[in-house]
């Protein structure tokens, strides 16, 4: 089991260099480049840069040299844990991101956990009480769930909330806190901030989850070593609990894979309807300005993401199913 963890670990990091050539390179398909953009900004503006004005921005950020030049460049930095300058904001990329990081992750953390408090038991629930009206109710959520798009149920929270509340549910803090140092305050603040986005994130992976957890326990429930046990007169929470539900988790716990990614990159278009401090709003601006380095940095963490999402579900698969450790043995 140790050659296999360190095995996986390895072809992580392979991947994770992998994503990063083909970031950097995606990045850099389309025309022009970031003094490109700045420059029909300014002249939107009524403002104008010369020839030489725009040779000069391109050699001060390294923009005239070769892809595999600039790709060697910021690679070398990053591990170092040098992110480069983000050309926009002129500021290192570690600064720009800075606290929309860490209230991304908070954010993604919080829904995650959601997800699988309520998708593990009402999907228990749903298969042990089969067709039940509990199992119709939480099947038509569900089927609501995954249906309705979470920006669109941003906005009718949104209109709800201002319509017959009057309270603007926009943002992780009140109009007193969003500019103020942290403090204790501010911090309660985000908390009560918190449990919306975290729900409005957290429905479209909560419903399918529940739909999966209720199929793979259905399954294992008409096994034979199922009735073998009932027969041997073991409480009925025993003999859903000790070998069903752990078969049923194999898919389950697998999920953790796309959902790191999907919890951060589908939080960009939510984060833009409710007016979020996260990462997916300046994702979107560094992708428009074509700031390579910080939308270099954004999308590697997606990337990132992804891999250190399947390396978790391997390590979950193992600890829950006996049979897989059997066989890395």
């Amino acid at each position: 089991m140790l050659a296999f963890t360190v095995r996986r670990l390895l072809l992580a990091i392979l991947t994770i260099w992998v994503i990063s050539v083909l970031a950097f390179a995606i990045i850099q398909l389309p025309p022009g480049d970031f003094v490109t953009a700045y420059i029909a900004q300014l002249s939107a503006s009524g403002a104008s840069v010369s020839e030489a004005e725009a040779v000069s921005l391109r050699e001060l950020y390294g923009l005239g040299q070769p892809f595999y030049v600039q790709y060697a460049k910021w690679i070398v930095r990053v591990i170092a844990g040098d992110f480069g300058v983000s050309m926009e904001w002129n500021r290192p990329v570690g600064e720009v991101i800075g606290d929309r990081l860490w209230l991304t992750m908070l954010i993604s953390f919080a829904a995650l956990i959601l997800i699988w408090g309520l998708a593990l038991p009402i999907g228990i629930y749903s298969a042990v009480r089969q067709y039940s009206i509990g199992d119709y109710l939480f099947t038509l959520i569900g089927f609501i769930g995954l249906a309705v798009p979470n920006f669109l149920l941003a906005l009718v929270v949104m209109y709800l909330s201002f319509r017959f509340f009057g309270a603007n549910v926009g943002g992780l803090f009140s109009s007193e806190y969003e500019l103020a140092g942290w403090s204790w305050d501010k911090v309660v603040d985000l908390i009560k901030h918190l449990p919306l986005p975290a729900i409005i994130l957290a429905l479209g992976g909560t419903a399918q989850l529940i739909r999966i957890m209720r199929a793979n326990l259905l399954d294992e429930l008409r096994r034979p070593y199922v009735v073998t046990a009932r027969a041997k007169g073991i409480p009925e929470y025993r003999v859903i609990l000790k070998y069903p539900v752990r078969a049923a988790l194999n898919p389950f716990a697998s999920t953790v894979a796309y959902l790191f990614p999907y919890l951060v990159s589908g939080s960009v278009i939510i984060s833009i309807v409710l007016s979020l401090p996260t990462v997916g709003p300046l994702l979107v601006r560094s992708l428009i300005s074509q700031d390579m380095f910080l939308a270099g940095t954004i999308v590697l963490l997606l990337g990132a993401l992804t891999v250190v999402g399947t390396f978790i579900s391997d390590l979950v698969l193992m600890w829950v199913d006996p049979r897989i450790r059997h066989q890395l043995d």
